[in-house]
């Protein structure tokens, strides 16, 4: 009985909303996704902005028909990340996930030439898509092509990074805050920052603390949302109108 009340078949018609979920590392956002469509039965869900396997925090659950034609504009939304940048070492996926392609001592560089490298990429910057990125070449996701070996020419695309600060710095780790227009790699901009330094770099560990106006504080745990029945999950999903639609 509590099972089929958990799953709440009847109530998919009409719950529409919004979900914040915090995301646990080593899942995807359709993991999340698919979690939560099969614990509650629900035929339409969705989310406002992939997150990667390593990373974690707010990830935006879109629930029912409503909810999932919201997509575009929560998309939309600038971005704010946490983030530890690892020095010293290169990788071919620019994160810690990646096969190791160099190795430099970092122990020379300082911090204020750490913050000055950091400070070039504030304000409008051009960014290479990686090769391990979604966007496709030729109707082909570039991943797809970096799972065969393959590396193919990528346009640079112009994005905006508002804020970028160093946290603390104890070498060969940077913690970092960073504000950004959506679209933009963070494992790129740690990748880059490494090259300018001439050491290289890698992302180490990335959360997203906001997306649009939705902020990490206000998020539930993916096991706590689990544990919910239909009823707890509709008291705490957001209503559609929170997202203005322009």
């Amino acid at each position: 009985m509590h099972k089929e009340v958990r799953r709440g078949a009847s109530r998919e018609d009409h719950f529409h909303g919004i979900l914040l979920v915090d995301k646990p590392p080593h899942m995807t956002s359709h993991d999340v996704v698919a979690r939560i469509r099969h614990q509650f039965n629900f035929k339409k869900v969705g989310h406002g902005g992939t997150l990667d396997p390593m990373a974690t925090g707010l990830l935006i659950i879109l629930l029912g028909r409503q909810g999932t034609r919201l997509s575009q504009w929560i998309m939309g939304g600038d971005k704010t990340y946490a983030g530890i940048m690892h020095l010293g070492i290169a990788t071919d996926t620019q994160d810690i996930e990646g096969r190791i392609l160099a190795e430099v001592n970092p122990a020379s560089i300082t911090q204020e030439q750490l913050e000055n490298e950091i400070a070039r990429w504030r304000g409008d910057i051009q960014q290479i898509p990686p090769m391990v990125s979604a966007i496709k070449k030729n109707g082909v996701p570039l991943y797809k092509l970096a799972r065969q070996g393959k590396e193919v020419e990528r346009e640079p695309r112009l994005r905006h990074v508002y804020s970028f600060k160093l946290l603390d710095f104890n070498s060969p780790f940077a913690r970092f805050r960073l504000e950004c227009t959506k679209g933009t790699y963070v494992r790129t901009l740690c990748a880059d920052i490494g090259d300018g330094l001439g050491c290289g770099a890698h992302l180490r560990e990335l959360q997203r603390i906001q997306s649009g106006n939705f902020k990490l504080e206000n998020a539930y745990t993916l096991d706590r949302v689990l544990d919910m029945n239909v009823n707890e999950l509709e008291k705490i999903a957001l209503p559609t109108s929170a997202v203005k639609v322009k």
